[in-house]
Parts: C-alpha cells; sequence; structure tokens
C-alpha cells in the first residue's frame, strides 16, 4: 500500500495534485481506512503501464519501476 506522498512521488507530482485525481475518480486502487487515503501499488503502477515490482517501496521512483539502469 502507498500513501499519498508515495503516489505523488511515483506520479511526479504534488499532494493536493494527487487529492484532486481522486476526488475525479481517476486514479485506481484508491483504499480509505478512515481518514486515511492510502493506494494499492500494483493498481496504481498497472494504471501507469510500469511494470511490476517484488518490492513496492523500492521502487517509488519511476526510474527503478521500469527497470532502467540510467545512461552509460
Amino acid at each position: 500500500m502507498l500513501t499519498v506522498e508515495d503516489a505523488a512521488t511515483l506520479l511526479r507530482t504534488s499532494r493536493k495534485a494527487v487529492y484532486a485525481l481522486i476526488e475525479r475518480g481517476a486514479l485506481p486502487g484508491v483504499v480509505r481506512v478512515g481518514r486515511r487515503v492510502l493506494f494499492r501499488a500494483v493498481a496504481l503502477r498497472k494504471h501507469l503501464g510500469l511494470t511490476t515490482v517484488s518490492n513496492p517501496v523500492d521502487s517509488l521512483t519511476l526510474g527503478n519501476a521500469t527497470g532502467s539502469k540510467g545512461s552509460r
């Protein structure tokens, strides 16, 4: 599960923009637990077209999630 801050990092946007996207229903995998808003990591990555990674915490940046190794 990802927090709003994690989702904002993954989407390369602000927390405020993530909340706006949630209100519009534009993001999949939104789970509300009381007042907390969490995201299912697999659903959000699938929506973005990113590959699934065994440890979602290690892949919060787009470079790691897509498996790119950078330029040499």
